[in-house]
This record gives structure tokens, sequence and C-alpha cells, in this order.
């Protein structure tokens, strides 16, 4: 996506620049009703959209696409901006293009999400908001729900299905070499080398018993099966069968 020059047919490398004493000059040529002071204000403001794209680059979305998502952001931004309230127009754009891209990733996400459910998750958002400014504290799960009147679960699930996806090779730190990534950040307490190592030792070791020892360690230690159930089975005594057992058992504790 960074070394992308062409998108939706228009040439990044150049897109025109306005200096902010001339976008506001804009803006009011456009607010009177001139189109074509609008059309300067989108054309001089495009590389915000690009800037924007870069924190979605590794979301393997087709780029234009999401350049168009961004644009629609930008044109909102640009039709109900004021001019009175004396903030730059990047600083009033980016969240506009930003929220236009997500709630375009969100709709099109392969998981989709319920209406009831994002409803609820965004009024837990305002929610949220609004008890934080009366109490100027973070607000807990169990006063959300109260506040809203929904139970505590029902609550939690909402907010939980909103939660945009991370990537596992999203960088989350760089110093100028290499980044590290998310799933370098994570670890599998179950599943560590030692269980590992384990679990090969025991396939080399029953590698070395013979068909029918095989068969019973898998129907006795892996199926839960008693002797008298595997000697059924397989159509031999129960004291065969226990004789077999104590010399796979004997291999394996020679090999593991």
């Amino acid at each position: 996506m960074i070394n992308k020059v062409e998108i939706c047919g228009v040439n990044t490398t150049k897109l025109p620049v306005i200096r902010n004493d001339e976008m506001r000059r804009l803006f009011a040529c456009m607010q009177a009703g001139e189109y074509e002071a609008r059309e300067k204000l989108i054309e001089g403001n495009l590389r915000l959209v690009l800037s924007v794209l870069q924190r979605f680059s590794n979301r393997g979305e087709d780029v234009d696409d999401l350049f168009q998502v961004g644009c629609i952001g930008l044109i909102k931004a640009i039709d109900n901006f004021d001019l009175s309230h004396e903030v730059r127009f990047s600083t009033y754009a980016v969240p506009m293009i930003i929220g236009e891209i997500r709630r375009y990733l969100r709709d099109n996400n392969t998981v989709r999400v319920s209406r009831s459910l994002r409803d609820i998750a965004y009024k837990a958002l305002q929610v949220r908001e609004q008890l934080l400014g009366e109490n100027s504290a973070e607000p807990s799960v169990d006063q959300m729900a109260a506040a809203m009147g929904v139970p505590r679960e029902e609550l939690v699930f909402a907010l939980d299905a909103i939660q945009e996806p991370v990537s596992l090779f999203e960088p989350v730190y760089s110093d100028g070499g290499d980044p590290i990534l998310v799933m370098d950040q994570i670890c599998d307490e179950k599943n560590g080398d030692e269980q590992w190592l384990q679990s090969i030792s025991l396939n080399e070791a029953l590698s070395k018993l013979n068909q029918r020892e095989k068969h019973i360690v898998a129907l006795r230690f892996f199926n839960g099966r008693t002797q008298m159930e595997v000697a059924e089975e397989i159509g031999i005594s129960q004291a065969q069968v226990s004789r077999l057992e104590k010399s796979a058992l004997k291999q394996l504790r020679k090999y593991v």
C-alpha cells in the first residue's frame, strides 16, 4: 500500500497541497455556493486520505476500495466543516475518514454482528462517556449495565462483538530495527517446549512397538477401554492383554 503510486486512477505523487489560508478562502467560497471551490478542496485534501490508509495497511483489503471509502469520509468532512470553530480542517477530517473506513470494514467483515448487538455496544460507548464526565472516573461494566437497563453478560458480549480483529502481524513496537509483532507477545502455556518434546518422544517410542502392542495401548490409554473390553475386541484372553500391555509399557519407558 505504501509504495502504490496510482490509486483509483489518481497519481498520488502529483496530488496538490493547499495552504491553510487558501483552504479557509476556498471554504468561504464553497459555502457561498461555488461548486469549483468544493472540487478544489476535495482534490487538495486527498493526501489526508492517503495518510489514514497507512493505518489499515495490514488488513488485506483492496487499497482502491479503502481509498474510495476514505474519500467519502473526506467529502462528508468538507460538507460539514464549520469555519467558526477555529480548528484546522485536518484535525476535524481525519477522525471522520477513519470512522468511514472502520464502518466499511465492520459492515464487510466475514464475521457478521447483529444490528441489535451493535446498537447495544454503541449505546454503551455513549453511556460510558456520560458516566465518565459525571464521575471523573472510568465506569465499571456493572455501572454501565445498570444505567442502560441491560444484563451485564449481554453488555460484555455486545462490546466484545464490535472489537476489530487484530492481525498477528500487526507491529506493536519498533525502535528502527525489526518490529515486535502481536504474535511475538503471544505464548501458549498449555503447549510449551516440554510438552512438545514429550509428544515427540512418545511418538518415537510408539513407533518401536509392533502392531498388536500399538493397538492395545491405543485402546487402553487413548480410548479408555478396560482389559476385558480390549480382549473381547481383538479376540484374545484378558491375561494375554495384560501381558502384552506390560511388555508395551516396558518398551515405552525404555525409549521415552
